[in-house]
């Protein structure tokens, strides 16, 4: 006699502060683990890796659907970042997600809020230089007060947005927040794009100057497997393939992925950071390489503990 599978429980979606709370202090008093992908929708199979990934290792996952105003310094880009909260719930419940926490921004910044996290060392540079001083402020805030509402044992971030995840352990670092911060390595399309909720706005045409990007990240790792030792050619090398794309270069930068520091001289492993424009649609993408290797440095997800 054959047993058919217990369904899943379908996913329950939480608006408020106190819903998710009890959601979670249930999965407590149970004794399980709280696990907590915080996204900003849009989901592609870049954010269900890491709903796997909590699947894999904690009890209740919870994923969060925000799309933050307070890390947009364009109006602009804030209005036309792609929504469907429909589809979202569909492919996360079908990810096996338990809990969809999906606020308004009310909710998470009611009236009179005056609070806000600012990261010092690392936010300063890059992304932070491009977008402004109140784009890292923003996600700070945003992801230590979703940390504070969830309390979750693990939170799990992609290793595409580099410089966001440098920012969040050290936010974690520096409050003592009592959470495994985990990163997961980018997912890639076929063509070697990274995944990215924005790619939905590219026509075909810019995905063609798209391809520029991966085509960039080819050139840096072939550079450096050839033994060039010099940021300032890898550089060139990268920015070249951009523009050979038709992609409008805002930042290319060879980094020690600790500090998030500019190198001159490159050895060993070194992170590549790049930014383009590709018609309206801005991307970044990275890439752990190492010097004087024919293949990247491993950049499969890894887990860093901050309590």
């Amino acid at each position: 006699m054959t047993t058919e599978p217990t369904p899943s429980p379908p996913l329950a979606v939480a608006r408020t502060v106190d819903e998710l709370r009890g959601h979670v202090r249930a999965a407590r008093r149970d004794g399980r683990s709280v696990g907590l992908v915080p996204t900003m929708g849009a989901l592609h199979d870049g954010h269900l890796a890491l709903v796997r990934e909590a699947r894999a290792a904690d009890n209740l996952v919870v994923v969060s659907l925000f799309v933050n105003p307070a890390q947009f310094n364009d109006a602009a880009d804030l209005a036309r970042y792609p929504r469907d909260e429909r589809r979202d719930r569909a492919l996360l419940e079908a990810a096996g997600a338990d809990v969809l926490f999906a606020p308004s921004p009310d909710e998470v910044y009611p009236p009179g809020f005056a609070t806000h996290v600012q990261v010092g060392d690392g936010a300063d540079r890059f992304e932070g230089q491009v977008r402004g001083p109140e784009h890292f402020y923003g996600v700070a805030t945003v992801v230590t007060k979703l940390l504070c509402i969830a309390q979750p044992d693990d939170a799990y971030f992609g290793r595409k947005d580099a410089q966001q995840l440098h920012v969040i352990r050290r936010v974690v670092r520096d409050l003592n927040l009592p959470v495994r911060i985990v990163g997961v390595a980018t997912v890639r399309e076929p063509g070697g794009l990274a995944m990215s909720s924005r790619n939905s706005l590219l026509s075909a045409g810019e995905r063609e100057r798209a391809a520029g990007i991966p085509a960039a990240i080819a050139a840096a790792r072939a550079a450096l497997a050839r033994g060039e030792h010099s940021a300032a050619a890898v550089r060139a090398a990268a920015e070249q393939a951009l523009a050979a794309h038709g992609a409008q270069v805002e930042y290319v930068a060879l980094v020690d992925e600790a500090s998030f520091r500019a190198l001159d001289v490159l050895s060993g492993e070194v992170l590549l950071l790049l930014a383009a424009r590709v018609g309206d649609v801005r991307l970044i993408d990275n890439e752990l390489l190492r010097c004087g290797a024919e293949e990247p440095a491993n950049t499969s997800g890894e887990a860093a503990t901050v309590a």
